[in-house]
């Protein structure tokens, strides 16, 4: 068996003496990995980091193997934004949650391009990755918890049926909820900021701060938490990060 596709570079962990296992994400195969000879060398190493988009090739003996991984660099992602301290935030948390939300093997076409999107433009202009970055990445989780079945609904509010001036979420069913329809309820619910129902809006860090919170809790209690895994450090320190900036 044996594919080549793009692919982003999703994490590279150490295996033997010089050898790593990649995991990566493509768009027709979805997330594979693979056994990388030579991948910890000073040569390799550079390429196997996570957000580099790479053109994979993919080959074992049987499809249940693990596999042997090989690629060439076209996309220089991670090398980009190293002194950038936000951006290079937002690329570990989207990684690795792609790394651990993704089951192995399962197409996600529309996960692929958003994070391939949020990739490109977290590393061609830092400053407007500071700005406009942290809308793009929850915006990507929150098409990567509808790929897998745990998608918000916006289309109108859980109580009153009225599809505008929605500005809450049911921390329960993931249904949105209106100021009108909040009532009592109002301090149990997730903030729904902005961002979430109008593209253009790029928002500030209390609206960064409400969407990681709304899309991070559905995706610990369901993306990761049907896997028993708690979510990933690298989006809990995005969270700290953006949490700690001034408004």
């Amino acid at each position: 068996m044996e594919w080549e596709a793009p692919a982003l570079v999703l994490s590279a962990a150490p295996y033997g003496e010089s050898a790593v296992v990649a995991h990566v994400l493509t768009g027709e195969h979805g997330a594979y990995r693979g056994l990388v000879r030579g991948g910890a060398s000073r040569k390799h190493i550079a390429l196997w980091q996570a957000g580099n988009l790479v053109s994979a090739r993919w080959f074992a003996r049987l499809p249940e193997q693990l596999g042997n991984l090989s690629a060439e660099l076209v996309h220089p992602s991670a090398a980009r934004i190293l002194q950038s301290r936000l951006p290079l935030a937002l690329l570990s948390a989207c990684c690795a949650v792609a790394d651990g939300a993704l089951p192995e093997r399962e197409p996600h076409p529309r996960v692929f391009d958003g994070l391939l999107g949020l990739l490109t433009l977290l590393s061609l202009d830092a400053e407007d990755a500071a700005r406009t970055g942290p809308a793009a990445l929850i915006r990507w989780e929150a098409v990567l918890l509808a790929d897998l079945g745990y998608g918000l609904d916006l289309s109108a509010c859980a109580v009153t049926g009225e599809a505008a001036e929605l500005r809450f979420v049911s921390p329960r069913s993931g249904r949105g909820v209106s100021e009108a329809g909040a009532g009592a309820w109002r301090d149990r619910l997730l903030p729904l900021p902005r961002l979430l129902v109008d593209e253009q809006e790029s928002g500030d860090p209390v609206s960064w701060s409400q969407g990681l919170r709304l899309t991070g809790h559905f995706l610990a209690r369901d993306a990761f938490g049907a896997r028993h895994q708690p979510l990933p450090a690298a989006r809990s320190r995005l969270q700290e990060l953006i949490e700690a900036m001034p408004s």
